[in-house]
């Protein structure tokens, strides 16, 4: 009874004051769609995961810039499970040796990734393990035409976890930015809480006649000089590691395409892991070194585009890492939406699936793995008990064209 009244009580915080009073009702395909100045998206129950991202390109054509499924009741069925646009928890990313420690007690949370002959079932655990958030149905709490919020309550020993944890997710779309606010509450007990938005972008909706990959995109990180060391399974190791002005994790000293660095096997040969080539790096968004900041108004911690469809998106964020994948475990068996692929003359030579490096994954989140590395004195930041302040992550997703802001600049 308590989670309940609580989940209500964050609900009652979280949704906007637009919230309709009917029940809320999905479309024929279980979407619920918002609206904002000329950008839709639609959600899902499951996992309170943003399904279709829809936006005019620099010549009036319609994009959809997400990856995701045609219909909801899909995401359920489907094997591969790659977290399309999903809330990943209770803890996001990777927690090393599926154990952690709070108070001198030592939890084993279920593993779920890298599995090996003595252990079966993985030796790390991922998102929460094998039922993590965003292999549930949220709650649908109310819809209206710019906003939806979820809800869900995650039970006391759920996946290993110590404790109930209440959550209330709420989407908005405002003007041309889409808003998120995911708060959450332990009730019962400590506990480790760490969220992300675990969406897949192309900017070209996936519809770019010239090429399937994401390399064309350019990405600039301007507080990213550090980043998360790893070993050989993408667990991290303890450091932060810098990245060194020129090299293949530089994205912050001058904006940068994604692909740039490809074909260097020296620079990035195992950077996301033993045998792996491309991204899959928890960047560190050091704002605070130049002082006091609000995080609305700094500037984005992260600034991706693309010259062909001419889309930009800014990413404003509280969170202090940002989690970078290139898809590189996408290997074309991903079907496309109807609403996505090329056409035209050039529509044989691209297959309706997703490629290798075909889209990029932006995850605004805490330091990875936090809750093992004490020296990097993340626990007020991941660690939560009843009667504290709640978990809140905040971000705000800004569309705009590239000529939009190449004008701004001939102005000045």
């Amino acid at each position: 009874m308590k989670g309940t009244l609580q989940l209500w009580a964050l609900a009652a915080l979280a949704l906007p004051s637009t919230c309709a009073a009917d029940e809320p009702k999905p479309d024929r395909d279980g979407k619920y769609w918002i609206h904002g100045d000329g950008i839709s998206a639609a959600f899902i129950a499951y996992g309170a995961s943003v399904s279709n991202f829809v936006i005019k390109d620099q010549y009036g054509i319609e994009r959809d810039v997400v990856a995701g499924f045609d219909n909801a009741s899909y995401y359920g069925v489907d094997r591969q499970h790659p977290h399309f646009g999903g809330v990943p928890g209770r803890y996001a990313n990777r927690i090393k040796n599926s154990t952690f420690e709070t108070d001198g007690v030592r939890y084993r949370v279920k593993a779920n990734e890298n599995p090996t002959r003595d252990h079966p079932d993985g030796v790390d655990t991922l998102h929460g393990g094998p039922d993590g958030w965003d292999w549930r149905n949220f709650t649908v709490v109310s819809h209206s035409d710019n906003s939806v919020t979820f809800s869900l309550v995650d039970p006391d020993g759920r996946e290993g976890f110590p404790g109930e944890v209440v959550s209330v997710v709420t989407y908005s779309l405002n003007g041309r930015d889409w808003d998120l606010r995911m708060v959450a509450e332990a009730t019962t007990k400590k506990t480790p809480i760490m969220l992300s938005s675990h969406t897949y972008w192309n900017l070209d909706g996936f519809a770019n006649n010239q090429t399937s990959t994401v390399f064309n995109h350019t990405l600039h990180m301007p507080y990213a000089g550090l980043r998360v060391g790893v070993d050989s399974i993408l667990v991290p190791t303890g450091e932060l590691l810098p990245n060194k002005k020129g090299g293949a994790n530089d994205f912050w000293s001058e904006p940068k395409q994604i692909g740039a660095s490809f074909g260097d096997d020296d620079a990035l040969a195992n950077n996301c892991g033993l045998n792996c080539t491309g991204y899959d790096n928890c960047y560190i968004n050091n704002r605070g070194a130049l002082g006091p900041y609000d995080w609305r108004e700094q500037g984005p911690v992260t600034v991706l585009s693309s010259p062909w469809s001419g889309i930009r998106l800014d990413i404003f964020t509280d969170q202090d890492a940002f989690q970078l994948y290139s898809c590189n475990g996408q290997n074309g068996t991903m079907a496309l939406k109807k609403t996505q692929g090329v056409t035209g003359r050039n529509r044989d030579k691209f297959p309706r699936t997703i490629p290798k490096y075909g889209c990029v994954v932006l995850e605004v989140q805490d330091y990875i793995d936090g809750i093992n590395n004490p020296e990097w004195t993340r626990d007020k930041k991941q660690i939560y008990e009843p009667g504290g302040d709640p978990y809140v992550l905040q971000a705000k997703y800004r569309f705009s064209l590239v000529s939009d802001h190449e004008e701004t600049s001939k102005g000045q």
